[in-house]
């Protein structure tokens, strides 16, 4: 087996097939508690357990909070990724330039904080790949090696939890406007790497793309569905609202439903 092969069998194992590689110290890391806990190896971030960790190394990487400093320098070793098949998650705020415009750079900094924090915790909870945390967006992926098959079932319960997270469908009503786009198709997953040594966990393809012309699309308190994710999830919702997009880069109409808190 070449050197590609071994490393494209690798990404097979971590984002498809569930961990594989890491089979051992999951089984092991998980008697440890508590929650959260890091997405590869199953290493405790919290209570007794997570101090543990933090003596031998394993504390949440600054680049992704979801992942230890050692997997993450693991992944940074790795060449190379894989085509996987995914449901991606975008949340996106609304009216960003305009809050932006009455606060202060500090203010507008705390909410984007709280914004991301929110986010991310609900995102973690239902093993969401967190990819960016970036202007006024997080971008995620919902892989089946971490979420399994029914990942367009789990992306959507996620998408109706963060909303509620963010007050839609409560009392007082949100503390702020967001939208919300999914899709299920392909993408790339895998490391990312420059010339001057620059080097990225990731994922791109016309999917992600149209994602994230998905999520432009939805207004405050919507989530944007399209038709793939929603066959992918047996919705089989015949009352959702049906909208037939002009997307940027796509010639013809892009059928989408549209999902909104009660």
């Amino acid at each position: 087996m070449t050197s590609d092969e071994k490393m494209e069998k690798f990404w097979q194992l971590l984002l498809v097939d569930g961990h594989k590689p890491f089979i051992y110290s999951r089984a092991f890391f998980r008697l440890i508690p508590s929650d959260p806990r890091c997405k590869i190896c199953n290493g405790p971030f919290h209570g007794m357990g997570g101090a543990l960790m933090r003596l031998i190394g394993k504390s949440p990487s600054p680049l992704n909070p979801l992942i230890c400093s050692p997997c993450n320098l693991k992944f940074e070793s790795i060449k190379g990724g894989l085509e996987v098949d995914t449901t991606i998650l975008f949340i996106d705020v609304r009216g960003s330039t305009s809050l932006a415009e009455n606060l202060t750079p500090t203010e507008f900094s705390k909410l984007l904080q709280r914004f991301y924090g929110v986010s991310s915790h609900v995102l973690a909870h239902a093993k969401a790949f967190v990819d960016k945390l970036v202007g006024d967006e997080v971008t995620s992926y919902f892989l089946p090696g971490f979420v399994g098959s029914d990942h367009a079932q789990i992306a959507i319960d996620s998408g109706m939890d963060l909303l509620r997270a963010i007050g839609y469908g409560k009392k007082g009503g949100p503390w702020l406007q967001v939208g919300v786009g999914i899709h299920t198709g392909r993408a790339y997953f895998g490391m990312m790497t420059t010339d001057v040594g620059v080097r990225d966990l990731s994922a791109h393809g016309d999917d992600v793309n149209t994602t994230a012309r998905l999520v432009s699309e939805a207004k405050g308190g919507e989530i944007m569905l399209s038709e793939a994710s929603y066959k992918a999830a047996n919705l089989g919702w015949a009352n959702l609202e049906s909208r037939s997009l002009s997307l940027k880069g796509k010639r013809d109409k892009f059928p989408a439903r549209v999902l909104r808190v009660d």
